[in-house]
């Protein structure tokens, strides 16, 4: 897996044309390691999304995320090996360039709570209170886009 000295690639596109390797990541991630009922892990926003997808050195899909139509980023996941390398946020990056580019004034997400930190580090603030989310504590929060 990269560290962060190695290029990553971030392709976005529909879930059509990326779905194998979105569904990858996120199936490993939210499945396998966080026992998300795999029933709500996959739902009708895919379709509609923006999906971000980043890939090592070697092509493997490492990292992904998605934007709704209506402005909210989420299923952000990185596979274990890769975090703490960066690979996270470039994709987050990406989502919010695309969010900027649609023209979003504010962008929204549920960020599972021991990721508060990345998203705040990314301009993200915090909204009220903490809530459980497929069995897992997340709180809301927001970035406004500036013009």
């Amino acid at each position: 897996m990269p560290n962060k000295n190695l290029p990553v690639r971030i392709v976005l596109g529909t879930w059509d044309r990326l779905r194998d390797d979105a569904y990858q990541v996120r199936h490993e991630v939210f499945v396998v390691e966080q026992a998300v009922p795999p029933e709500i892990e996959l739902d009708d926003d895919d379709a509609l999304s923006v999906h971000a997808v980043a890939y090592g050195p070697d092509g493997m899909p490492i990292a992904t995320g998605r934007l709704l139509p209506d402005g909210h980023i989420g299923r952000m996941a990185v596979r274990k090996p890769a975090r703490g390398t960066g690979i996270g946020g470039q994709v987050l990056d990406a989502l919010i360039e695309q969010g900027h580019g649609d023209g979003h004034r504010m962008l929204l997400l549920h960020a599972q709570t021991h990721a508060r930190q990345f998203y705040e580090a990314h301009g993200f603030l915090a909204q009220g209170e903490e809530f459980i989310e497929a069995g897992i504590a997340h709180v809301a929060m927001i970035r406004e886009l500036v013009r």
